[in-house]
């Protein structure tokens, strides 16, 4: 596909287009997010895995988020400039290259069994996702009409959350499922710091093959984000934009919600009281949390062109703490399928969240879309906020963090979301 020349010449408006423009870059980018979801997802099965290797208490196996999650605080601003530089194409180029990088480090890490060094290549590997999150995102949300922003990032995350839904079950052959036995205690913590050797080799070969086929592709320039004539945020502070500064802190407390349920799982369904699984069983039902999510995009997707995103949004965060409260309350089965169903209920919060935060800023997009990818540091903050409760309280209670997120997450959708540009609002 021949790529449109960015500049004031080009006064093609990406609405304009016929609708199957975009679909080979489309295309290409489904892969990126099915890659990008797998490698978060790990980072669940990491964490029970890790936790028993250095025998690490709830908030010291939290800091695996901490540090993943990190990045985005850290990384997301020079990377939205970055993107802003050298365009969305080439960013996404370079995140792959980085994350490649990262998930490289994880052979040394294991070799010398240091659990600051696995942290260490967690950060790495976040930074380059952190650079796909920056030029991935809004790039998706400019390859078509802004009506249906929402709906096209809900589809392509909904193979990012294909990839959360097949990650814990490779994740749990290749690295819970190694057998040590027979071995002496210092030879069994060596091979299960071990296990994760083949997975992050092959991840990391997988993200360079990646960043060559995508610097090869000649992607769509997008130019609507440098030129729109009703665009709220052409003049004065991108701070002043009150729907961004609040879906950034909503995108902070979905992801820090998210990801501590995610993180949880399979310390929860062991519980003598839950469903007291064993580690390497329960890695599997997290597929269903992250496989709801799945489908519920993918409906989304299809629901979201009849029904306002911000109304869908507010349900959805609706049902969430519903199901937390009783995950909370209850025990059994009951309590289980309770806090899987959640992952239905996240389906599409953060696209929606994203699109809607980003709405009408113009010029300022790759600027606002860093801002809300900082705010992804939630999955760092909130997950470690409740390992701290879990320590306290028990882990069940722990819960309470990711419902009071949720309840905040309705309110968004039923208003904080609303633009102060009344023309964009109508789409809200």
């Amino acid at each position: 596909m021949a790529a449109g020349k960015q500049g004031e010449g080009n006064t093609t408006h990406e609405s304009q287009r016929a609708p199957g423009t975009y679909r080979p870059a489309l295309t290409a980018l489904t892969m990126l997010f099915f890659t990008w979801g797998f490698i978060t997802c790990l980072n669940d099965i990491l964490i029970p895995h890790l936790k028993a290797v250095f025998d690490l208490n709830y908030t010291e196996a939290m800091l695996i988020q901490f540090c993943f999650f990190g990045a985005y605080f850290l990384i997301s601003l020079p990377a939205g400039a970055l993107v802003k530089r050298i365009g969305y194409s080439k960013g996404i180029v370079a995140g792959l290259l980085v994350a490649s990088f990262g998930a490289l480090l994880f052979y040394p890490a294991a070799s010398y069994m240091k659990y600051p060094l696995f942290l260490g290549a967690l950060f790495v590997l976040a930074s380059g996702i952190t650079v796909l999150q920056v030029s991935a995102n809004p790039y998706v949300a400019a390859l078509g009409s802004p009506h249906t922003a929402s709906s096209r990032l809900n589809m392509t995350q909904a193979f990012n959350s294909l990839g959360t839904t097949v990650a814990p079950f490779i994740g749990a052959v290749l690295i819970l499922s190694v057998s040590t036995a027979g071995l002496d205690a210092v030879t069994e913590k060596q091979a299960q710091a071990d296990a994760v050797k083949l997975p992050y080799i092959l991840l990391a070969s997988i993200l360079a093959v990646m960043a060559l086929v995508f610097s090869q592709l000649k992607l769509p320039v997008i130019s609507s984000h440098h030129a729109t004539k009703h665009a709220s945020a052409e003049a004065g502070s991108i701070w002043s934009q009150k729907h961004l500064v609040l879906g950034a802190l909503g995108i902070f407390l979905y992801v820090g919600a998210e990801v501590a349920i995610g993180s949880f799982l399979v310390n929860f369904l062991a519980q003598e009281n839950i469903a007291a699984m064993q580690e390497a069983q329960a890695a599997h039902y997290i597929a269903y949390y992250w496989g709801g999510a799945m489908v519920g995009r993918f409906i989304g997707a299809i629901v979201m062109r009849y029904v306002k995103p911000g109304r869908l949004l507010c349900c959805n965060a609706l049902c969430a703490v519903v199901l937390v409260t009783i995950a909370m309350l209850g025990n059994g089965s009951l309590a289980m399928w309770a806090i899987l169903l959640v992952g239905l209920c996240n389906s599409i919060m953060f696209p929606t969240i994203f699109s809607l935060a980003i709405a009408q800023l113009g010029t300022h997009t790759s600027q606002g879309s860093g801002i809300v990818c900082l705010a992804i540091v939630g999955g760092a903050i909130v997950p470690l906020v409740q390992g701290l409760v879990a320590d306290s309280l028990g882990l069940q209670q722990a819960f309470i963090i990711p419902l009071l997120c949720y309840i905040y997450i309705a309110y968004y959708g039923l208003h904080g979301s609303i633009p102060a540009n009344p023309a964009s609002a109508a789409g809200q």
